[in-house]
């Protein structure tokens, strides 16, 4: 019901209306009026219909399958048509007729997870995906301060007003600081692209205790080094103050991007899947995953100059199929209350 509620709500440039918002649900004005589309939904969108329709075929329900088909492609067309503003994607288009996100714009020039999830929807193509990843970490990325900003310049003298995110200060918040739990997805979107010394070089940047190292840096954090801050500030004289901290909305995805995409462990149902996306200068890795009273000890050789992966089970070499590769190699999950050994060489 939610899909095909969602899915009756397209605006005049082939994109699903914003309402009083999407993710970000301090762009309540954006759409008010019914007018206003979100270039993020309709990504966002594109991965459900995905998903379900997968769903959908498992249930036999095939008309229902080409459906959702038909209607990811339009939206993938509408996106990559309307959305695309030359080095990155949009963000949204108001009810005023206007575009935000756009290098047109004096504030919102780019937002970040337009471009994470047009990789992580994996509805743009990869030419436009690398291009929008790469705008991503020259506009928003801030070395200096270790910080990822959600978009930039932040909202000001905008109208008319996007909403409440407008009612921050520039640099707080939402409102052009870093806004942990939406750039955690440029991690993903990195790790999707094959490139695992970008991800981590993120996941480094938002880790807390990259900014409690010296007695100066946890003056200037003031949050915990063991907790994720929902954000971190970017404005003068708050730059790399932490806000509200023990943030779990954040936190899950932090460690799912760590866990599930750098390291590349990944269960679904009766399979765990190892297919790491690690920096280029790292040996390796080791982990031990329990199912049930199963345990499984990994372990990841990264051997620079190979082609392809190798994977072996308790010394039984895997054959890894064409059809699953890009999946990535799996384990087929046994409670049998036995120590297993599983070596990956990349």
């Amino acid at each position: 019901r939610a899909i095909d509620r969602a899915l009756s709500r397209i605006g005049e440039h082939g994109l699903p209306l914003i309402g009083v918002g999407d993710w970000n649900d301090g762009m309540n004005q954006v759409g008010v009026k019914g007018r206003g589309e979100s270039v993020w939904l309709g990504w966002f969108i594109c991965d459900v219909l995905n998903r379900f329709a997968e769903v959908c075929g498992l249930r036999g329900d095939s008309e229902r399958v080409e459906s959702y088909q038909k209607m990811r492609k339009q939206l993938t067309d509408s996106l990559n048509k309307e959305g695309w503003d030359g080095q990155w994607y949009r963000r949204a288009f108001t009810d005023a007729g206007q575009w935000l996100g756009s290098i047109q714009n004096e504030e919102c020039r780019i937002d970040a997870i337009a471009q994470s999830w047009s990789v992580i929807s994996g509805a743009a193509p990869m030419d436009r995906a690398v291009q929008a990843m790469n705008s991503f970490d020259r506009e928003l990325v801030e070395q200096d301060l270790a910080v990822v900003r959600l978009l930039t310049p932040a909202f000001d003298q905008t109208e008319p007003s996007p909403g409440y995110i407008q009612g921050y200060p520039p640099g707080i918040r939402e409102n052009g600081a870093q806004y942990t739990h939406g750039v955690i997805w440029g991690i993903i979107a990195w790790c999707q692209l094959g490139n695992g010394d970008k991800a981590m070089e993120m996941f480094t940047m938002l880790n807390p205790m990259t900014h409690t190292r010296t007695d100066q840096e946890v003056r200037r954090y003031t949050g915990e080094p063991y907790a994720i801050a929902a954000d971190v500030y970017t404005a003068e004289p708050n730059q790399g103050h932490s806000g509200w901290t023990w943030y779990t909305g954040a936190s899950g995805w932090f460690y799912q991007a760590g866990i599930e995409w750098i390291l590349g462990i990944r269960r679904r149902e009766t399979r765990l899947y190892i297919d790491p996306r690690i920096p280029s200068e790292w040996p390796g890795f080791s982990a031990t995953y329990r199912f049930g009273k199963t345990p499984y000890h990994i372990s990841v050789k990264n051997e620079s100059g190979g082609s392809g992966s190798e994977l072996t089970i308790d010394g039984v070499q895997i054959p890894i199929l064409e059809k699953e590769k890009a999946a990535g190699p799996f384990v087929e999950l046994c409670d049998d209350g036995l120590d297993h050994h599983v070596e990956l060489r990349i």
